[in-house]
């Protein structure tokens, strides 16, 4: 694989983990349950 082939593939990787990133911060019931297992994990 040309190393051009693979810096864009790594670009449209971290591209699209940011998307589903910025989606799941628009979720309000992913956000309480995000911040409900943190606690679990620390309490």
């Amino acid at each position: 694989m040309p190393a051009r082939a693979k810096k864009a593939l790594a670009y449209g990787a971290a591209i699209a983990a940011l998307l589903g990133v910025f989606v799941l911060y628009t979720r309000p019931q992913m956000m309480v349950a995000l911040s409900d297992f943190m606690w679990a994990c620390f309490n």
